[in-house]
């Protein structure tokens, strides 16, 4: 198949919540090159029809859970205007109408204030950001089980459902913000009870320096897709990916005063 038409079935399936044979298993010589080049088709259909990218996440910057889904290095996908919330507090409801399979998955958000270059140091990429905060990213997959290859999820809009961003900490509120991050404990919760815990370094060594990986990574396999002044950028979830269903609580607590933990409350 090409690239416009695995788009267009990736498309239909999110428009309408179905699921999919893996792209993989339909045909296993497909790559991760020729799912990005999906990704870019997808990708046009959305700002055709209306959405606006708002940013990106990056996916599976976890690596005590590649084992898990099969996949060895991160991967990258655009956030929409129609995905992201920016929070005013530190309580939401979210509905998963439309999901497939959602999960959720506590991260630590950036927001850019210029343009990085490729190679920058941590310090230099520090510079270009406004601010960080503690998210929610919700996940989903329109393949079975939550069992796919890394170009699968690729061209599966990156696993992206929504993001949700808490109250925004201004970077000049940190002296050492990639070490203050790496160091960062988090506790997930799902209503009375503890379910997972997390710490920033789990994040290819801090988020950080996931955000410093992704800027090269990008640069070099996707130089097409440009980061922007007042971009959102998620950098992957310092949990495991925990399912989700209407009537449940959760709550994150974070050990930095500085960053908000969230309650979200999931409603239909």
């Amino acid at each position: 198949m090409t690239a416009q038409t695995h788009a267009a079935r990736l498309m239909q399936a999110r428009d309408g919540a179905l699921r999919l044979p893996l792209l993989t298993e339909v045909d296993p010589a497909f790559t991760l090159a020729q799912a990005y080049s999906v990704a870019d088709e997808t990708r046009a259909l959305r700002i055709a029809r209306g959405e606006r990218p708002a940013g990106y996440k990056i996916g599976f910057t976890n690596r005590g859970i590649w084992p898990r889904y099969n996949v060895q290095a991160p991967i990258w996908a655009p956030v929409w205007d129609t995905t992201l919330t920016l929070l005013d507090g530190a309580h939401a409801e979210v509905s998963l109408r439309g999901l497939v399979q959602p999960r959720l998955e506590p991260e630590i958000v950036f927001g850019f204030a210029s343009t990085p270059k490729p190679g920058a140091t941590e310090a230099e990429l520090t510079r270009c950001l406004s601010w960080v905060a503690h998210g929610v990213e919700i996940v989903h997959t329109h393949f079975d089980d939550w069992r796919f290859a890394a170009p699968d999820t690729v061209a599966d809009f990156g696993l992206h459902g929504r993001l949700l961003v808490g109250p925004r900490a201004a970077v000049s509120e940190f002296v050492a913000l990639g070490a203050d991050l790496a160091t960062l404990q988090l506790e997930l919760h799902q209503g009375q009870s503890r379910v997972d815990g997390g710490q920033g370094s789990a994040v290819l060594d801090g988020p950080l320096n996931a955000l410093r990986v992704w800027v090269d990574a990008m640069a070099a396999e996707t130089p097409q897709w440009r980061i922007n002044a007042g971009d959102v950028v998620t950098t992957g979830t310092l949990t495991d990916a925990w399912p989700m269903q209407a009537g449940q609580r959760w709550t994150t607590r974070l050990s930095d005063a500085r960053l908000c933990g969230l309650l979200l409350e999931v409603v239909v």
